[in-house]
C-alpha cells in the first residue's frame, strides 16, 4: 500500500459529498477537540444504518481528517465506484475468506503512514430491538493493540430515521437531524502488546464498546442497558423467546465472558462500512 489515499481523489470526493450531505441533512457535532488533527487514530462509530458512512465521514472531515473505511470486498466491484473507493484509499475486506485479515495489514500500513481508519465494530448494523450498541467483534481492538494506535470513540443518533436497517427507502424530507459525538480515546494501556491474548482482546473491545455506547446514551438522554444484547445468544438456542442481553455483569461481553465472536481471521477484520448493501 503505497499511500493512504490520492490527493486528486480526495479532492473529488469531498467537492461532491460535502455540499450534498450538508443539504440533506442537519448535522449536530460535539467533542471534536477529542480527535487529534495528526497521526495515526482508529475511529469506532456505533452501526445503525447504511446511511452512517456519510454524516461519520462528513463528521471527520469537518474535524481535520480524511477517513479511511474499512468496506466489503463487493463494493469494489460495482462499476464506477469501485475504481473511485480505490482511489480514494479505502480498504477492501473480504469477508468470510482465508485471506480477510490481510486488510487489518492494510490498516496497519494507513495507521503508519497517518490516516484516520474507521473501523464498526459491531461490524453489521445493530440488531439490538432499541436500537443500542451490541456485542462488538475484536477487530478495533486487535489492530490498537498490535499499532498502539489510540482508539477514539464516536456515536451518531439519527441516522435510522433516514435509511432504517433493511430498507432501500431513503427518507430526506422533511430534513432530518443527525447528532454525532466522539469522546477521548478509550484507555487500553493495561493490555498494550497484547494482540495474540484472546482474553485481552475481548477485554479491550469491552471497554471500547463501554465508551461507544456512554456517548449514544449520552445522545440519547437515556441510561443504555447493563448488558450489551448478544444477537449469537439467540441463534445459539434458537428460541424467539430466549435472552439475547446474557445475565453476566459487565459490558460487551457474552454470558460466559468470552464476547461471543472468537478471534480467528475472519473476525479480526469484522468492523467494515457495509456501504453499498442498501
Amino acid at each position: 500500500m503505497s499511500k493512504p489515499y490520492s490527493p486528486t481523489w480526495r479532492v473529488i470526493s469531498v467537492i461532491v459529498l460535502r455540499p450534498l450531505l450538508q443539504l440533506l441533512i442537519r448535522n449536530k457535532w460535539a467533542g471534536r477537540q477529542n480527535i487529534p488533527r495528526t497521526g495515526g487514530i482508529i475511529l469506532a462509530p456505533n452501526h445503525l444504518s447504511y446511511a452512517d458512512w456519510g454524516t461519520d465521514a462528513l463528521f471527520f472531515y469537518r474535524c481535520g481528517r480524511y477517513p479511511t473505511y474499512l468496506i466489503k470486498a463487493e463494493a469494489f466491484q460495482v462499476k464506477g465506484i469501485g475504481p473511485f473507493l480505490r482511489k480514494a484509499g479505502q480498504l477492501p475486506v473480504n469477508r468470510g475468506r482465508a485471506d480477510a485479515a490481510l486488510v487489518l495489514r492494510d490498516a496497519e500500513k494507513a495507521l503508519a503512514a497517518g490516516a484516520a481508519v474507521v473501523i464498526y465494530p459491531e461490524a453489521t448494523a445493530t440488531r439490538d430491538p432499541d436500537l443500542w450498541p451490541m456485542v462488538a467483534k475484536t477487530g478495533a481492538a486487535r489492530l490498537a493493540l498490535a499499532t498502539g494506535a489510540p482508539v477514539i470513540p464516536v456515536a451518531h443518533w439519527g441516522t435510522q430515521d433516514i435509511l432504517p436497517y433493511g430498507s432501500k427507502k431513503v427518507r430526506l424530507f422533511p430534513r432530518k437531524t443527525v447528532r454525532t459525538v466522539a469522546g477521548p480515546p478509550v484507555d487500553l494501556s493495561q493490555w498494550a502488546g497484547q494482540q495474540s491474548s484472546a482474553r485481552a482482546l475481548r477485554a479491550a473491545t469491552a471497554a471500547i464498546m463501554a465508551d461507544v455506547t456512554a456517548l449514544v446514551g449520552q445522545l440519547r438522554g437515556q441510561q443504555p442497558p447493563a448488558v450489551p444484547y448478544d444477537p449469537s445468544a439467540l441463534s445459539r438456542t434458537g428460541r424467539a423467546g430466549s435472552s439475547a442481553r446474557p445475565l453476566s455483569p459487565g459490558n460487551g461481553t457474552a454470558a460466559d465472558g468470552t464476547g461471543a465472536d472468537g478471534t480467528g481471521a475472519g473476525e479480526a477484520v469484522a468492523g467494515q462500512s457495509e456501504a453499498g448493501q442498501a
